[in-house]
């Protein structure tokens, strides 16, 4: 699961100025390239790009913390070393999630193809999976999608950035599909009804995300708004301004490939649905009483929506945890009802361990490519703020 970050990046391309390519948008990405003249080169002093490297640490070891502590009260650790695994459905579970992450890269490929941009499958896979052991576990502070746009950028003399633009599509197109999946399963299995309060409102919560971004896509879509003075007007827009106006240029970009948006999208609930079927096996893998696959098709979205935050380690365990013991078992007899606490963070756990094992494919390609990515850490690291 692809982790956030937010930086500067620092290109430099023969013939022609420094430019300097900006990610400030969810996960790792909105970027743009900046303009003909020279370029400011930004420094941060060593102290604050610690500082913020150890107040991300801290924050995912002190989630972690509570979350182990919790578990331990409910003895949910001895009950899972009590009982025997089901190995063949974990083992499909990784194979479930595998297919899941592969599915993604080819979806950027498609998009990338779609802006004429020369690209082949086999450097889609390799950046791919070399994004997805970055924003598994960030080395330094340059995440996934910073090193896959930049090193596709680098491949794209002149057209820079249709080459960042990709990655911001590819990722607003995963994000919004995500509440898609989330809200229509919340809508057949009725949790929005929940008569608990607090899975109540997370539901609501969603369904009006959900609809807020299906009019900002259809907005963001028309020609009159994705181009022109009324995108230098958001641009000016307080805090939102500047990453809005980036998104807005990306998706411009995409206005008349339709139909490859339309693809990517329909891909994409695929992707998702692998997702909470992968978990949904790890859950019956380790214990007898879970939740229903359906409600795992509320839980999943919803828990990896957290993705977004700036923390690569945590948020998406917390949230796991919470609505896995908050929702109801529907028809159990009262008092077995509800799943045992902590049973949602050991799920959570194992989804870490699986997406460790597939991570082991970007490890392999990084082995291949250790100078060219030390030279782009290198030059994001040297310009970030």
């Amino acid at each position: 699961m692809p982790q956030p970050g937010v930086g500067t990046l620092l290109l430099r391309s023969s013939g022609t100025p420094r430019r300097i390519i900006r990610a400030s948008i969810g996960h790792d990405l909105c970027y743009t390239c900046g303009g003909d003249g020279p370029a400011v080169r930004t420094r941060s002093s060593s102290l604050k790009k610690l500082t913020f490297k150890l107040v991300k640490i801290g924050i995912s070891l002190g989630i972690l913390a509570f979350l182990v502590v919790q578990a331990q009260k409910n003895d949910v650790f001895e009950e899972l070393q009590q009982r025997p695994r089901h190995w063949g459905l974990l083992a499909a579970a990784c194979g479930v999630c595998f297919v899941a992450v592969a599915i993604t890269l080819v979806r950027w490929y498609w998009l990338v193809r779609a802006l004429d941009l020369p690209f082949r499958l086999q450097e889609a896979l390799r950046l791919g999976f070399l994004s997805y052991l970055f924003n598994l576990a960030p080395m330094g502070i340059v995440g996934g999608d910073v090193l896959k746009a930049v090193m596709l950028a680098r491949r794209q003399a002149g057209r820079r950035a249709e080459a960042v633009a990709t990655v911001v599509m590819d990722r607003l197109i995963g994000l919004y599909v995500l509440f898609l999946v989330a809200s229509a399963a919340i809508l057949l299995t009725g949790l929005w009804q929940s008569d608990v309060r607090s899975v109540q409102i997370t539901c609501r919560v969603a369904l009006w995300l959900t609809a807020a971004g299906t009019v900002l896509v259809a907005v963001l879509l028309l020609p009159g708004i994705s181009g022109g003075r009324l995108t230098e007007l958001c641009g000016r827009l307080p805090y939102v301004g500047p990453a809005l106006k980036r998104l807005i240029e990306a998706v411009r970009m995409y206005r008349l490939r339709l139909p490859t948006l339309a693809l990517s999208a329909a891909v994409t609930v695929a992707v998702h649905s692998l997702f909470a079927l992968g978990i949904y096996l790890i859950a019956r893998g380790l214990f007898d009483r879970v939740q229903p696959l359906a409600t795992h098709f509320v839980i999943v979205p919803l828990s990896m929506a957290t993705g977004v935050l700036p923390i690569f380690i945590g948020p998406f365990e917390l949230v796991l945890n919470l609505l896995y013991a908050s929702i109801p078992l529907p028809n159990a007899p009262p008092g077995l009802d509800h799943i045992l606490a902590g049973q949602g963070f050991v799920v959570a756990l194992g989804y870490r361990i699986a997406t460790v094992l597939i991570a082991a494919v970007g490890v392999c390609y990084y082995l291949g490519s250790r100078q060219e990515v030390a030279e782009v850490m290198h030059e994001a690291e040297a310009a970030q703020p």
